[in-house]
C-alpha cells in the first residue's frame, strides 16, 4: 500500500536524497519516492507505519517536517509504481547501457586501430573509461550521491563520509589506469574497493528493497537491480585478470 505525504523544509536535491534515506529506514516502509516540487512523499508499506513514527524518524533532521497530504497534490514528478515497472528495460536502463556502450565503442576502436589486439592495454582503457565517466556523474552533486549511497553501501551506511570521498577515488582510479601508474597497487584497490561495494548492492538484492543506484550519482533515477550488480563485479573481474596477467 501506498501512502502520500507533505515534506516541508526541502530546498535541493540534497534535502530529497536526505528524507529519501531517513525515510525508507523506517521499519514497514519498503520504498520512498520524495519529490521537492512538489514537496511530496510517496512511501511503500508493508504494514501501516503512522505519522508519529515518521515524525520521530525525521526528529534528527528537524527543518524538514512531515504531515497529511492535502487531498488533492499534483504528481508531475513522482510517477506511479504500476508506470515504472511497466517501463521496458531499455527505456529503464539507456543512460547507463549507452554509458558503458560508449567506453566500449571507443576502447575497442584504440585497439583497432592498433597493430594488434593486446587485451591488457584494452582492459587498462576501458577500466579508466568507466571510472573517469562514472566519476563525473557522481562529482556533478556529490551530496546527493553521498546520501543515495548510503542507503545501500556497507561503508558509507556506517560513514557518511566515504560517499563524499568515493566520487575522488574514483576519479584517481580512472587516472591511474590512464597513465598506467603503479598498476599492481592501482589493481589492488580497485579489486578491495569495488568488491567491498558489491557486498552492500548484493544485501540490498536479496532484501528486496527498492533503493536507487548511485552508480550515475544523482543525475538520473536508476533502480538497483542486477546490472549494478554486473557492473562492480566487472570491475572486480578485470582487476583480478589484471593482476594475473602483470
Amino acid at each position: 500500500m501506498t501512502h502520500e505525504f507533505s515534506i516541508t523544509g526541502m530546498t535541493c536535491d540534497s534535502c530529497v536524497a536526505n528524507v529519501k534515506k531517513t525515510l525508507e529506514q523506517v521499519p514497514g516502509v519498503t520504498a520512498a519516492r520524495v519529490s521537492l516540487d512538489p514537496p511530496v512523499a510517496y512511501l511503500d508499506m508493508e504494514r501501516h507505519v503512522g505519522l508519529s513514527e515518521l515524525k520521530e524518524a525525521l526528529k534528527s533532521h528537524p527543518k524538514y517536517q512531515i504531515s497529511e497530504a492535502p487531498a488533492k497534490v499534483a504528481k508531475r514528478n513522482l510517477p506511479p509504481v504500476e508506470e515504472e515497472e511497466k517501463q521496458s528495460f531499455w527505456k529503464t536502463y539507456k543512460p547507463i547501457l549507452l554509458v558503458f556502450g560508449f567506453i566500449l565503442g571507443v576502447t575497442l576502436l584504440v585497439e583497432f586501430s592498433a597493430d594488434a589486439f593486446d587485451e591488457m592495454r584494452w582492459m587498462r582503457h576501458f577500466m579508466a573509461g568507466f571510472f573517469l565517466v562514472f566519476s563525473f556523474f557522481k562529482l556533478l552533486d556529490v551530496p546527493a550521491f553521498a546520501m543515495s549511497y548510503s542507503s545501500y553501501d556497507i561503508v558509507a551506511r556506517r560513514w557518511l563520509g566515504w560517499g563524499y570521498v568515493y566520487p575522488f577515488v574514483e576519479l584517481a582510479f580512472g587516472l591511474l589506469f590512464l597513465t598506467n601508474f603503479l598498476p599492481f597497487f592501482t589493481n589492488v584497490a580497485t579489486l578491495i574497493v569495488m568488491s567491498v561495494s558489491t557486498v552492500g548492492v548484493i544485501q540490498s538484492l536479496m532484501a528486496k528493497r527498492k533503493f536507487q543506484c548511485a552508480c550515475l550519482g544523482a543525475v538520473f533515477n536508476l533502480p538497483m537491480s542486477t546490472i549494478t550488480l554486473v557492473e562492480d563485479l566487472l570491475m572486480v573481474g578485470m582487476a583480478g585478470a589484471m593482476l594475473l596477467m602483470l
